[in-house]
């Protein structure tokens, strides 16, 4: 077969990919829909067409004619230089088709039938309090998702199948070692950091600001770091995201909580972070793996990244609070900016995820990675998800939930049927750090940048380091190419370490 057959027969694959990424990211606005704009009442039709969708979906990643093509094109010519973008593309589908076709369509539909009715019941439940509502429903999400690790396979655990939706090639093992190395030194600082007589005055995040303003800077704030609004938009939800539906469409959420300024300040610089990624990954190639994430830990390092070492770091804040008081002229009229900084940095053992400080963060993700592990293991039943909360969060930060809604109730994510994603965070926080070094590095004095309000040299680094490249790496080779290094928690400890130590112990 000559070089022009070839290519025709690659064409094809990539039609067929980009019609499969279409029909997804119809899936992906009927998520977005469900979060945002749908009626209560609508909840039950609308898990009904996402299960429709998603076996639409499934039938056809799991064609045989598209398996005979990328089987075919595996040992082309096209295969000979293994960076090129023909041989990337169809390295990374041939993977995710051998992947699919172990999962029944049933089960396919299941999943998601019961992912989307299960996360109405848990808002409800979370809302009221009620675990045994929510119960059942954890209950059977375990039992899909184990069937679901069983047709994939899996080298070692069952985590390991779950965890490679999120984290492509990244073994529990890996995690669990990089984590534990994590926490061995994480613990002590944060017990030194907490034992400081040193405290914020954190009540002036709790004064009064006027929801309206919140949303009003956040808007301009997002839109400062590069978030475009022409091509994306922020709505209001009950758990806070991000939903990338194709090109030039980013959606971004947050929740507003007029006595906390952080909430949705600081969500909404989380979530257009990650918004940044989806909106600098090469439009040309939607649907392709060069125009794909390259995992979720990595999409987790561009939204800590803005959220922590840009959005809590005193150059920020030199730049934006004389803004922020004129947003919030009764709140802040009488904060100087350096009490203002020390308040957002507050390190402070917390029952809330989402609220966690930088410091501490870390720890919520080493207890949920722990306990999901366990229970879908079998070695945790679900009917005592509860008590085992509240026993790693007594042991990892010295607190105990006084009800399920601040406890086990709080994330959505196993609702959703995101089994295996809650470690992205972590790994998140540590690329980031990683990633941020190495910026300053090649940039310069990017914290008098960042003083001025330049957001552009940092945001252009990241695209072209990390945006642009789509899935040309998996996520440890990225961090090789990028920064010479494999990851390490050295970056985010020192980061801490300089942070935080010179704040509580001046």
């Amino acid at each position: 077969m000559n070089s022009e057959n070839w290519q025709a027969l690659y064409e094809q694959v990539c039609a067929h990919a980009r019609q499969t990424a279409l029909l997804a990211s119809i899936g992906a606005l009927l998520g977005w829909d469900e979060r945002t704009m749908m009626p209560p009442q609508g909840a039950a039709y609308r898990a009904e067409q996402i299960r429709f969708l998603a076996g639409l979906v499934h039938r056809q990643r799991t064609d045989p004619q598209w398996g005979d093509l990328l089987a075919r094109l595996a040992d082309s010519p096209l295969m000979a230089d293994p960076q090129s973008e023909q041989a990337i593309t169809l390295r990374r589908l041939k993977r995710q088709y051998d992947k699919d076709v172990k999962l029944p369509q049933k089960l396919v539909e299941e999943l998601a039938q019961t992912a989307s009715l299960a996360q109405h019941v848990w808002q409800e439940a979370r809302r009221q309090n009620d675990w045994k509502s929510f119960f059942p429903w954890l209950e059977k999400t375990f039992h899909l998702k184990r069937q679901q690790a069983e047709a994939l396979g899996y080298p070692e655990c069952r985590y390991d199948a779950l965890l490679d939706d999120f984290e492509p090639d990244t073994r529990t093992a890996e995690v669990a070692r990089v984590l534990s190395e994590l926490r061995d030194r994480l613990v002590p600082l944060v017990e030194r950091i907490v034992g400081s007589p040193r405290k914020p005055d954190s009540s002036l995040l709790r004064r009064y600001y006027p929801r309206d303003a919140q949303e009003t800077f956040g808007r301009e704030v997002a839109a400062a770091i590069g978030f475009d609004f022409t091509a994306g938009r922020l709505d209001v939800t009950a758990h806070p995201f991000c939903s990338g539906l194709g090109p030039r469409d980013c959606r971004i959420t947050t929740r507003y909580n007029e006595h906390s300024f952080p909430e949705a300040f600081f969500g909404i610089l989380h979530e257009a972070g990650h918004g940044l990624y989806d909106q600098g990954l090469p439009e040309d190639q939607y649907g392709l793996p060069l125009g794909e994430p390259v995992s979720l830990g990595i999409h987790e390092s561009q939204s800590r990244l803005w959220e922590n070492l840009v959005g809590r770091s005193w150059a920020f804040w030199q730049h934006l609070f004389p803004k922020a008081q004129q947003y919030f002229p009764q709140a802040l009229q009488d904060v100087r900016p350096e009490a203002f900084y020390f308040a957002v940095n507050e390190v402070r053992p917390s029952l809330i995820r989402v609220e966690a400080d930088e410091a501490t963060y870390n720890l919520h993700i080493l207890i949920r990675f722990e306990l999901e592990q366990a229970l879908l293991e079998g070695d945790l039943q679900p009917a005592d998800a509860p008590a085992a909360w509240n026993e790693k969060y007594r042991q990892y930060l010295g607190l105990e939930p006084p009800d399920d809604a601040q406890g086990v109730l709080q994330d959505i994510h196993w609702s959703a049927g995101l089994v295996g994603y809650f470690p992205t965070y972590a790994l998140g926080n540590l690329y980031a750090a990683q990633l941020f070094a190495q910026a300053e590095a090649e940039l310069g004095d990017l914290q008098a940048a960042i003083a001025r309000g330049e957001f552009r040299p940092l945001r252009e680094w990241l695209r072209t380091k990390i945006h642009q490249q789509g899935q040309r790496y998996l996520a440890g080779e990225l961090m090789v190419q990028i920064t010479g290094r494999p990851l390490s928690p050295e970056p985010l400890l020192r980061h801490l370490e300089a942070k935080f130590l010179p704040l509580y112990e001046a």
